[in-house]
């Protein structure tokens, strides 16, 4: 498999049916082989039942499950139980159009080890978020600079990889929230593999599972406990 692409998924069952179908039609139109696999945290509504509705022999869609809980860990399962030679993962509210995709692979090929979105580089257009969630993003991304100096925008949720070197460095990560990507990305660095940022076109879609009380604090103590293991 050229290009396997991770979603990780909780309660998701209105959201996703979109995301899949403009993925797999994105994906059928491609000359490399590719397949999308659902990493299920642990839903309680009808997500588990969503990928079969767009699996084919062309494009497989499958889903596979994980018990702990948090984005973090569903991300590690789908990349570490992949055998692709590109992997990567895309939220389920589509917020970055997969036809980011047409950046990140040339930049994979030629070397990088990671490839990833981000709001805050040139050529970016980004849909105005809450008062809220720009004050967090932006204590979030000063946290992140610490671990990651060069890096504008650690939490955009479209990232892909070189698939044997980031499913090493993701079995041994261990945050299991949203800071998951700061510590991925930092092993990845410190292992000497190359980081690309690439502009994005990035709407605000409702629905985010994220919570500034319950999650933001979490992130970001987890965030200082990734710099302070440099």
């Amino acid at each position: 498999m050229e290009v396997e692409i991770v979603i990780p998924a909780v309660n998701e069952e209105r959201r996703l049916p979109r995301t899949i179908a403009v993925t797999v039609d994105y994906l059928r139109g491609q000359p490399w082989s590719s397949a999308v696999v659902v990493v299920d945290n642990d839903s309680v509504d009808c997500t588990i039942d969503v990928p079969e509705r767009y699996d084919n022999p062309v494009t497989p869609v499958h889903v596979i499950g994980c018990s702990e809980h948090g984005k973090g860990a569903a991300v590690r399962r789908g990349l570490v139980t992949s055998a692709a030679r590109f992997i990567g993962f895309v939220d389920a509210d589509n917020a970055t159009p997969i036809e980011t995709l047409d950046k990140a692979l040339p930049l994979l090929r030629n070397g990088y080890a990671a490839v990833i979105a981000s709001r805050h580089v040139d050529g970016s257009h980004c849909e105005v978020e809450s008062a809220l969630r720009r004050c967090g993003g932006w204590t979030f991304r000063r946290l992140a600079r610490i671990a990651l100096p060069d890096i504008a925008d650690t939490q955009c949720g479209f990232k892909f990889f070189d698939g044997p070197l980031v499913r090493r460095v993701a079995a041994d990560c261990q945050v299991n929230g949203f800071a998951f990507d700061v510590e991925l990305l930092a092993r990845l660095v410190r292992s000497g593999g190359r980081v690309a940022e690439v502009p994005v076109d990035w709407s605000d879609m409702p629905g985010s599972t994220f919570s500034a009380r319950r999650d933001g604090l979490r992130s970001m103590a987890d965030v200082l406990r990734i710099s302070l293991a440099r």
